[in-house]
């Protein structure tokens, strides 16, 4: 619940608005700064890449094809010590690799590893969102088949029957490495 609280001094001329924060204060003490009590992939995924600026660095590395620090500093506007702790912990998470340039060797560049490739159809779906749900008019990015030209989308299929038909079938079910599979400890 958002509540929004009006001030008006006789002074002003106009009202002045504040929005509560308490509520958001609850929700950040209520996730805490991890998600390692979640046993959820998508969990997992977000300790890696959840981070503000995260997916944007992605981005800019996968079709900006950045690789120096200051390409990334300068295409996305980051303050620089965000941008390294989130290199830094790309590096770490083997998303990507910090190598020295060839053409530049007092300089280093971040190139994406598989793991870090393997963002791609997940860049492309968040994107297809975007464009549906955040974004005014017409998309502002579009991804193509480098291959044949043609467009690029990311589709939810079935592995048997290859059909979904929208989100009300799609259903979540424990799968084999959730915490409530595990062998008990003890011989128990």
């Amino acid at each position: 619940m958002l509540l929004l609280i009006y001030l008006h001094h006789a002074s002003y001329r106009r009202v002045m608005r504040f929005h509560d924060a308490s509520g958001l204060a609850k929700i950040v003490r209520m996730l805490g700064k991890s998600y390692e009590s979640q046993a959820c992939s998508i969990a997992r995924a977000l300790e890696v890449v959840g981070e503000r600026w995260s997916l944007l660095i992605v981005r800019e590395a996968l079709f900006g094809e950045a690789t120096r620090y200051r390409e990334f500093q300068r295409r996305l506007g980051i303050a620089s010590n965000v941008l390294k702790t989130r290199l830094d912990g790309f590096v770490e998470a083997g998303i990507m690799r910090r190598q020295k340039s060839s053409e530049q060797p007092e300089l280093y560049e971040y190139l994406l590893t598989d793991k870090g490739r393997a963002l791609a159809p997940a860049l492309v779906a968040l994107s297809e969102w975007g464009d549906e749900w955040a974004t005014e008019g017409e998309p502002p990015i579009l991804y193509t088949h480098a291959t044949c030209g043609n467009d690029v989308t990311q589709q939810t299929m079935c592995v048997h029957c290859g059909r979904v038909n929208g989100s009300t079938e799609i259903k979540a079910v424990i799968g084999p490495g959730h915490p409530s599979r595990a062998p008990l400890r003890g011989g128990g």
